[in-house]
């Protein structure tokens, strides 16, 4: 029994530390995607990059704390409630920011300037983040993690968010629809809209317990 407990507690670490690796590279990526994103965005003038970027650094956020959790098995519930809430307010607030710029956008004709580097960039985000969504899932598998399951949503939800952003950046470098970078950080609305109440519920992004 106690060659079997531990053997069990061995896996357990092994499975935790593994999850954590995991969630570091997630970590790493996701800066890079944001700090690019963002930069790429201002110097084209396109809202769905930036607002891509600043998604991508409001994950981070999220992506530290269930790091955190993985750390740290202590009483620290109400602390990752607090955390999770100030998450749904980024992602709240970068919503009335998207609403605002793309609008503004709209009404004043102001188009966005091609950017191919912002393309290859989307195109890198749909390759990667559904790999680091599938290596998230294997892990929570292993771990019985609800939390990391639902971080491997998240990172499915980067994803699709590359999609429309891409979208948004190849008509407007193909057939000059400028409108279409506006547009496509609109689209990305609801998605950023619903992870944002669902943080201020205090829950993980992208997923709500059920016992």
């Amino acid at each position: 029994m106690r060659t079997t407990t531990s053997t069990l507690d061995f896996q357990s670490a092994a499975h935790t530390q593994a999850g954590r690796k995991v969630e570091y590279l997630s970590i790493a990526w996701t800066s890079l995607e944001a700090v690019l994103g963002i930069a790429a965005g201002v110097l084209a003038g396109s809202v769905a990059l930036i607002g891509f970027g600043i998604d991508s650094m409001i994950e981070v956020a999220s992506s530290g704390v269930l790091l955190w959790r993985l750390s740290d098995h202590t009483h620290a519930e109400d602390r990752e409630e607090l955390a999770h809430r100030l998450v749904g307010v980024g992602f709240l607030a970068l919503a009335a920011y998207i609403t605002f710029d793309a609008l503004h956008d709209l009404i004043a004709h102001e188009p966005p300037r091609v950017s191919y580097f912002g393309i290859a960039y989307a195109g890198a985000c749909i390759i990667v983040m559904p790999l680091l969504a599938r290596a998230k899932r294997c892990a929570a598998t292993k771990l019985d993690s609800d939390a990391l399951h639902a971080d491997s949503h998240q990172s499915d939800i980067c994803a699709y968010l590359s999609v429309l952003l891409l979208v948004g950046l190849g008509l407007n470098a193909l057939f000059g629809w400028w409108w279409a970078d506006p547009a496509a950080a609109l689209c990305m609305l609801p998605i950023i809209i619903k992870e944002g109440f669902s943080g201020l519920r205090g829950e993980s992004c992208s997923y709500h317990h059920e016992a």
